[in-house]
C-alpha cells in the first residue's frame, strides 16, 4: 500500500473560528454579543483566515522538501521540444548560378489579430545547384529469360537544341519501359524542372490526371532501390504537349547505369489500375532541358540569436547574467559563451551541468535553459582557511557574449500543412515558401507534477541501464518527443549479453485510419540520439541495438450480417474504424496502448474487437491476410490464414479491411 503523509496541521478555517468562539467565556465572560454582525466576531474570523493561510504554507513544507530532494538526485524538468517539418522554397525561375539558403533562414505563419506568428528556422544551409544533364537514356525490359535490360543513349547536344527526336518508350509501350535522366550534381531534395518539347498528342490515349507511369530516383545502389518522386506541376499533360514538368526529388545516391555515372531520375511505365487508360503510342521527345526551381530544407520551430551581449565581468566569482530570450533550447555545436578580452583577444568557454569536477583554471559556466541564467563558478572557503575556485573567473571589464543560441519550442509549433508561408529572412530570387507537410514533435516544458511521477523510475535506474525497464525508461528520456512506445528485449529472448530496444515513433494521427509504413519508420537521427544516450549508461559487456520493431501488416475480410434496422454503410464504416484502431502498434491491442510485442493475432481477436458494435447481428467468418511489401513499395497480399504468428520483436500493423454484408 502507498504511504500516506499526514497533514502537519489539519484544522480548517471553520475549526479555527469555532475554537476561538469556545474560548470567549474563559477569557472574556462579559462578552455577550456573539452575532456575525459583532465587530469582535469579525476580528476572530479575520485572524482565523490569516492562520489558515499560515497552515496552508506549513503543510506545503513536505512538498518543498520533496522538490529539493529531486534537485539533490539530479532531476531536472524536461525542456520544451521543437516541432520539425520540411520547408519548401520555390524560385521565381531557374537561375544560372547556385543559390544558397542560409542556416537559420526564418519562415513564419501569418500573424492575425488574435494569434502571434509562429516562427520556424532552417536547421542547415542548403545550396540549390544548377543541374547538368550528363545522359538521357531510354530502356526496354528484357524480352526473354537470361537477357538484361537494353539501353539507348541520346545525343545531349542535339537534344538540348531540338535537333534530336526519340520515342520515350517502345511502340507499343510496355509495362517496365523507362526513360532515364542522369545528372552530374546531387539533386537530392531539389525541385527539378524538365522543359519538354514533344509531339503534340503523340502519346494520346492517357488521362493526364492519372498517367500510367511513376517518377523515381536512384536511392540505393546495392541492392538497387528506386524511391518515388512527388509531382509538383505538370504542364505537359502526361508528355502530350510542350511544357515544364517539375518534381520534388527525395534523397538520391550516385550510381552507374549503362556505363554512365550520375545521379539518376527515371520515369517508368506501370500497369495502371482497372479503368485507367494506357498509352496507345509512345510520346516523342524533341527537346529537353533541365533547371532547378527550388528546394526542400529541414526546419524547426525556433528562433536563432547570434552574438548577444549579456554583460561585462566585474571580476568576482559566481557572477550571473541572463539571456534575453527563453526557453533556451539544447545547445548545438558552437552555441556557447565567448569572453571578449579586447578587440583582438577572445576566449571560448564551455558549458557544464555543474561545477563539481571543475578545476580553478577551467573556463566553465552553467546555463539554466528555463530562465536563461548564465552562472560562472563560485569561490568557497575550505576547512584549512583557504579559498577554492570552481572554475576560472572572467577578467574584470571583459565582455560576455553568447555566440549563438536558439529559443522556442512547444506544442504550438505542431502546425498544419501550408501554414508557414511568410518568408521573414530576405532571400533573392525566392518567389514563395510553404511547408507541404504538417509539423510534428513539439512538446511543452514539463511541469513539476509530471516530474514527480518520474522520481521512482529515476531512483531505480540512477542513470544506469541494467534491466529491460531501465532501457525503456532511459530511451524515453533520450527522445521523449519522438517516441510513442518503446520495448526492450533481453535474454532469453535474444542472445546472451545483447539488448534490443524496439522503438515505435510518434505519429500525429494515432487514432486515425491507415498509417503508411513510411510514417512508422524510425528516423536515423532519433535512432542515433537514443543509442548514444544508452551507450553512455549500459554495462560494458552489453551489446546494444536500437531499431524499429518488425511490423506484421495484416488485412482482414469479415463476413457478417447487418441488422436491417441500421444503415449498412455506416455500420461497415464503424467496423472498419474499429479494426484500424484495434490492429495498430500505436493504439491497438486489448488495453488500447498499442498491439503487444510478440503477441500473435487470431481470428477470435477480430470477433472480440467487433463484439458489441451496434448493428451487427452475427459474424459468419473472418479471414486474415498477411501483407508484405515489394522492392517498389507496393503491397503484396498473402494467402488467407487463421493466425498471424509474430516473433518476439514483432508487432501487428493494420493495412486495409473489407467488411461484407451477407
Amino acid at each position: 500500500m502507498p504511504l500516506e503523509a499526514p497533514r502537519l496541521d489539519d484544522r480548517s478555517f471553520e475549526d479555527l473560528v469555532r475554537e476561538a468562539r469556545r474560548r470567549i467565556p474563559l477569557y472574556t465572560p462579559e462578552w455577550t454579543d456573539h452575532n456575525l454582525s459583532d465587530p469582535g466576531i469579525t476580528m476572530i474570523e479575520l485572524f482565523s483566515y490569516l492562520i489558515d493561510i499560515l497552515l496552508y504554507r506549513l503543510n506545503r513544507v513536505p512538498e518543498r522538501h520533496y522538490i529539493k530532494f529531486m534537485e539533490l538526485i539530479g532531476m531536472n524538468l524536461r525542456e520544451p521540444e521543437t516541432a520539425h517539418t520540411e520547408e519548401t522554397f520555390w524560385l521565381a525561375a531557374p537561375q544560372p548560378v547556385d543559390i544558397t539558403i542560409p542556416l537559420g533562414t526564418e519562415v513564419a505563419s501569418l500573424r492575425t489579430e488574435n494569434n502571434q506568428a509562429i516562427i520556424f528556422s532552417t536547421s542547415e544551409p542548403f545550396t540549390i545547384h544548377v543541374p547538368t544533364l550528363t545522359a538521357v537514356l531510354s530502356s526496354r525490359p528484357a524480352q526473354r529469360a537470361g537477357e538484361s535490360r537494353s539501353y539507348q543513349s541520346q545525343n545531349l547536344r542535339r537534344l538540348e537544341v531540338g535537333f534530336e527526336g526519340f520515342s520515350a518508350f517502345a511502340n507499343p509501350p510496355q509495362v517496365g519501359d523507362a526513360m532515364y535522366f542522369g545528372f552530374a550534381q546531387d539533386m537530392s531534395r531539389h525541385i527539378i524542372g524538365l522543359d519538354f518539347d514533344v509531339d503534340i498528342a503523340a502519346g494520346a490515349g492517357v488521362d493526364p490526371t492519372q498517367p500510367p507511369y511513376v517518377w523515381e530516383v536512384l536511392s540505393k545502389v546495392e541492392p538497387i532501390e528506386w524511391t518515388a518522386a512527388e509531382l509538383n506541376e505538370d504542364k505537359t499533360k502526361a508528355l502530350n504537349q510542350p511544357g515544364v514538368l517539375s518534381l520534388h526529388l527525395p534523397r538520391m545516391v550516385q550510381g552507374r547505369i549503362a556505363d554512365t555515372t550520375g545521379y539518376w531520375l527515371r520515369v517508368r511505365l506501370i500497369d495502371p489500375p482497372p479503368g485507367v487508360p494506357k498509352y496507345r503510342n509512345s510520346p516523342v521527345i524533341r527537346r529537353v532541358n533541365s533547371g532547378a526551381w527550388g528546394c526542400t530544407v529541414d526546419a524547426n520551430h525556433n528562433s536563432r540569436i547570434d552574438g548577444e551581449v549579456i554583460g561585462r565581468s566585474d571580476g568576482t566569482p559566481g557572477q550571473r547574467f541572463n539571456l534575453a530570450n527563453t526557453p533556451v533550447l539544447p545547445r548545438l555545436e558552437k552555441e556557447q559563451i565567448m569572453v571578449r578580452l579586447s578587440n583582438t583577444v577572445e576566449e571560448l568557454w564551455t558549458e557544464v551541468t555543474d561545477f563539481g569536477s571543475t578545476d580553478p583554471e577551467d573556463r566553465h559556466y552553467v546555463l539554466d535553459s528555463s530562465t536563461g541564467e548564465v552562472r560562472f563558478g563560485p569561490a568557497l572557503p575550505q576547512r584549512d582557511g583557504s579559498v577554492k575556485r570552481y572554475g576560472a573567473i572572467p577578467r574584470q571589464g571583459a565582455m560576455i557574449v553568447m555566440l549563438h543560441y536558439r529559443y522556442g519550442g512547444g506544442v504550438e509549433g505542431n502546425v498544419q500543412a501550408h501554414t508557414l508561408t511568410v518568408l521573414k529572412t530576405g532571400l533573392p530570387y525566392v518567389d514563395r515558401v510553404a511547408n507541404r507537410h504538417e509539423a510534428s514533435g513539439g512538446l511543452n516544458a514539463e511541469d513539476i507534477e509530471d516530474a514527480k511521477i518520474r522520481v521512482p523510475g529515476h531512483l531505480r535506474t540512477l542513470q544506469r541501464a541494467v534491466t529491460a525497464a531501465d532501457y525503456e525508461y532511459l530511451a524515453v528520456q533520450a527522445a521523449s518527443g519522438f517516441i510513442h512506445r518503446v520495448h526492450a528485449l533481453q535474454p532469453p529472448t535474444v542472445n546472451t549479453g545483447e539488448v534490443k530496444v524496439l522503438v515505435v515513433p510518434r505519429v500525429n494521427n494515432v487514432n486515425g485510419n491507415y498509417v503508411p509504413p513510411e510514417d512508422l519508420a524510425l528516423p536515423d537521427d532519433v535512432r542515433d540520439s537514443i543509442k548514444n544516450y544508452l551507450d553512455d549508461r549500459r554495462l560494458l559487456s552489453t551489446r546494444l541495438d536500437v531499431l524499429p520493431p518488425a511490423y506484421f501488416w495484416v488485412m482482414t475480410r469479415v463476413h457478417m450480417r447487418i441488422s436491417s434496422f441500421y444503415n449498412a454503410d455506416q455500420v461497415k464504416k464503424q467496423a472498419e474504424e474499429r479494426l484500424f484502431h484495434y490492429l495498430s502498434p500505436l493504439s491497438g491491442g486489448p488495453d488500447g496502448k498499442g498491439w503487444p510485442f510478440g503477441r500473435s493475432l487470431y481470428m477470435s481477436d477480430i470477433i472480440t474487437a467487433l463484439q458489441g458494435l451496434p448493428g451487427i447481428e452475427v459474424i459468419h467468418a473472418v479471414e486474415l491476410f498477411p501483407v508484405t511489401w515489394d522492392g517498389q513499395g507496393k503491397p503484396v497480399l498473402g494467402e488467407s490464414t487463421q493466425e498471424i504468428k509474430l516473433v518476439a520483436h514483432g508487432v501487428i500493423a493494420s493495412f486495409r479491411h473489407e467488411i461484407k454484408d451477407e
